[in-house]
């Protein structure tokens, strides 16, 4: 089996274990840590309120897991989507290509996560 392949199984295997582990999230977030930066500055950190966005799409309410942080609303669908297509393309025998990342990517990316925070910043979270 090619690394293209295993790939596909472990990203789709973690997608679905995640899915079927869904209905525990609330019980098992409610022994988390508050945010120490949070805590510390008074200022939300660039992924406060990602807990509840997942908790949220755990619910299929996509528009409460936007608005607590639509960076990591977006991460947790790409990557269940993403786990999906995956698996269903190593089941098929077809390679699962993670594409590099280049200057211009790290480039969207990083201003996604300053977008984000300005965001939960505006917000007030």
């Amino acid at each position: 089996m090619t690394s293209g392949r295993q790939l596909g199984f472990l990203w789709g295997g973690a997608a679905l274990v995640c899915a079927a582990a869904a209905p525990l999230a609330p019980a098992l977030s409610k022994g988390l840590p508050p945010c120490p930066f949070h805590w510390l500055t008074g200022f939300p950190c660039a992924t406060c309120g990602g807990t509840r966005a997942l908790l949220a799409l755990g619910r299929l309410d996509f528009g409460a897991a936007f608005s607590w942080n639509p960076l990591v609303a977006a991460a947790g669908i790409v990557f269940f989507v993403g786990g999906l297509v995956g698996l269903v393309s190593a089941i098929s025998g077809r390679d699962v290509r993670v594409p590099r990342p280049t200057v211009a990517l790290r480039f969207v990316i990083g201003m996604a996560v300053a977008a984000n925070w300005a965001f939960l910043l505006a917000a007030g979270r």
